[in-house]
């Protein structure tokens, strides 16, 4: 499988790893790259699945964020292991951040008297089970806008990136290609030499 480790980490180690990364973020996000620009398809159908991740990480379905970043790379024509790439946008580093955001907008754009709010003091996991509309309804409404705005951040970028990424790779194939058939007309020309010298002896 495409993010299936060999072996599989203990809970407290991958719970230390999704909040800092062990090989440090500059690292991380080169492997992400990487990852991305070695995906099978054109530059379009990749950052579109990339960015159908992004998108879908402002959205407060936490626990159907592939699922539903593979239905909109579908309908946008992305790549589906990319949009589940993408989907690493959205992580316990910048989670309080996109629900915060969230809230206020959505609290804003619901036309409530109070105008822009941030998150609720007593916020938790019972309150929101409380009082799901009060908190839930507001961070979808304001992650519609946001993971619009996130789509369009993370495609265009991602689709230059992907573009350079594989023409850099298609000369270094193309490269070792050339190196390759030098190397077959060597021996031939060897070869040749060798039975010409046989011959004439």
């Amino acid at each position: 499988m495409l993010f299936k480790r060999r072996t599989p980490l203990a809970p407290v180690t991958w719970l230390k790893h999704a909040l800092w990364p062990h090989r440090g973020w500059a690292r991380t996000a080169r492997y992400i790259g990487h990852r991305v620009g070695r995906l099978p398809g054109t530059p379009y159908r990749i950052a579109a699945g990339f960015a159908s991740g992004a998108a879908v990480s402002m959205t407060p379905l936490i626990g159907l964020h592939f699922v539903a970043a593979a239905i909109l790379a579908w309908l946008t024509r992305g790549n589906i292991m990319a949009s589940a790439i993408g989907t690493v946008v959205g992580n316990p580093w910048t989670f309080p951040f996109i629900w915060a955001w969230t809230y206020g907008l959505g609290h804003w754009l619901l036309g409530h008297d109070e105008g822009v709010s941030t998150l609720p003091p007593n916020l938790s996991f019972g309150y929101i089970f409380d009082n799901p509309w009060q908190v839930l309804w507001p961070m979808f409404v304001g992650s519609l806008p946001t993971a619009a705005l996130a789509w369009g951040v993370a495609f265009w970028p991602s689709r230059r990136l992907v573009s350079t990424y594989q023409a850099a790779r298609r000369r270094r194939l193309e490269r070792r290609e050339e190196k390759r058939l030098r190397r077959i007309e060597r021996a031939r020309q060897k070869e040749a030499l060798a039975a010409a010298r046989e011959h004439q002896g």
